[in-house]
């Protein structure tokens, strides 16, 4: 797909809403609806010294603007394709005498772009930036103080031989990047680390059970022609089914809780009453409260999983907070074997509560995979990585970076022992596992010796596997 071709999608009114955008032909699960480009988009402040500040990837080393110090790049195609947004940035920096924080950096880019191509819809946008909502007039008391400062700040950061702007509308700006700021992530999509605007993506509406998920995807420039790399995007996916004509949705904030936390954190960040299916009904919401006994002893029943078990159902949202926590706790701990436990009881019940086709869901169940893999449940923790990677293909698609094989020779599965949430390439594990798998069930006793020593960075010793007659003093076989 081409990015910012929108033939895919309508805009239309849809009541109790205003804007939304609608499928204009059938969909199927994993199809690509759209992809866009940010108009405008930035690194957050912690993380301007590791992240490329054009594909927004995560690296060791990068090359730094010699100009302002500040900007940092993979290479000299990321900083060539950065210098229409980042030269005037460049100097404004220079003549502040410091670097402003990552709201007025991404407030002066959007601003400076309008400066260039006008207020006006630009290519490929079905919305102009001028068009979005803003929500100023919600602002509470404390959201007002930090406009007034960060409008303070801009006013003092933007150049005097620019296009200079009414406080209104530098306002209207703000409210837009707090409304409908997109969080970007790394190329493992594992951490956020910066903060654009897509103007399409933006009149897409929110359900708690939606039919799309976004997806950022950070691009390829490591071809050698450069006719051959891929641009830094967004892409919207579908979840399954989509009709022609149904409203295309994307789910806000996580959903995992229950409705009327869900309704009120809704309110407080995007200023609108949900009024989704999941919502109205409180559908799921006896899962997450989910109890096996008497509901009087719940509030004794939330110091450790101990006490909640006889009381609490897997599927209780207090519950499955525990569960994740403990899991990756103890997978830290390398106490693989009782993680693996939480882990599955973890699993379980988020797949009767997310979508099936949820990325979060394909992350979790990706981990629980791994845990299962060094506690020594090969085929348990095989099983779980193949569905996570059929989600993966759904939510991310074969060409995201965290579904390809690019670091296979690095994050060799059996190698990657040192940091246990490092989350190999889910391809790369699929082949790993599939192979140990087999070597598991031909010869059980090789594969853990071979296991063990890869996990304590040892060499194999070579041993004669043991005979039909016991020796318990010499070998002891794994459960």
């Amino acid at each position: 797909m081409t990015i910012g071709e929108m033939e895919n999608v309508e805009v239309f009114t849809v009541e109790g809403k205003g804007r939304g955008l609608k499928a204009t032909k059938e969909f199927c699960a994993a199809d690509i609806i759209f992809a866009e480009r940010a108009y405008s988009a930035v690194v957050f402040d912690s993380l301007v010294n590791v992240v490329c500040h054009t594909c927004f990837k995560r690296q060791e080393k990068l090359h730094r603007c010699g100009q302002c110090k500040f900007a940092h790049y993979c290479d000299r195609t990321c900083q060539k394709d950065a210098w229409l947004n980042h030269k005037n940035e460049c100097s404004a920096i220079k003549r502040y005498g410091k670097v402003p924080n990552e709201n007025i950096r991404l407030a002066a880019r959007i601003m400076w772009r309008v400066e260039r191509e006008g207020s006006g819809l630009t290519e490929g946008c079905l919305v102009s930036v001028d068009d979005l909502q803003n929500h100023v007039e919600h602002f509470g008391e404390e959201e007002q103080k930090e406009l007034r400062l960060d409008v303070d700040t801009f006013l003092q950061y933007w150049p005097p031989q620019s296009q200079q702007f009414s406080m209104q509308y530098i306002s209207h700006i703000f409210g837009v990047i707090n409304c409908n700021g997109f969080t970007l992530s790394d190329q493992r999509g594992l951490q956020a680390v910066g903060v654009g605007v897509f103007p399409n993506l933006a009149l897409v509406n929110h359900d708690c059970w939606p039919n799309c998920t976004v997806i950022f995807n950070n691009g390829n420039h490591e071809a050698v022609k450069s006719m051959f790399h891929t641009q830094m995007r967004i892409e919207l996916r579908a979840l399954g089914k989509i009709s022609e004509g149904e409203e295309l949705t994307v789910s806000y904030i996580d959903f995992l809780n229950i409705s009327e936390e869900r309704k009120k954190q809704l309110k407080r960040q995007y200023y609108f009453d949900c009024t989704c299916e999941h919502c109205k009904k409180g559908l799921k919401d006896d899962l997450f409260l989910g109890v096996k006994d008497d509901p009087k002893v719940v509030k004794l029943c939330r110091e450790c999983l101990q006490k909640q078990e006889p009381v609490f159902a897997d599927t209780n949202i207090y519950t499955l907070r525990l569960l994740s926590i403990v899991s990756e706790v103890l997978s830290y701990l390398q106490a693989f074997e009782e993680a693996s436990h939480y882990a599955r009881r973890m699993v379980d019940g988020y797949m009767k509560l997310y979508h099936p086709n949820n990325a979060q869901l394909g992350m979790a169940i990706m981990r629980a995979g791994l845990t299962n893999w060094h506690a020594g449940n090969i085929e348990v923790g095989h099983g779980m990585i193949c569905k996570a990677y059929a989600i993966l293909l759904v939510t991310h698609g074969p060409s995201h970076p965290i579904t390809k094989d690019l670091e296979a020779n690095r994050h060799v599965l059996g190698l990657c022992h040192h940091c246990f949430r490092c989350i190999c390439v889910p391809q790369a594990m699929r082949m790993q596992t599939e192979m140990e798998l087999r070597m598991f069930r031909q010869n059980e006793f090789m594969y853990h010796k071979m296991r063990e020593a890869a996990l304590n960075n040892q060499p194999m010793q070579v041993m004669a596997e043991p005979s039909n007659e016991p020796a318990p003093a010499l070998f002891h076989k794994k459960q």
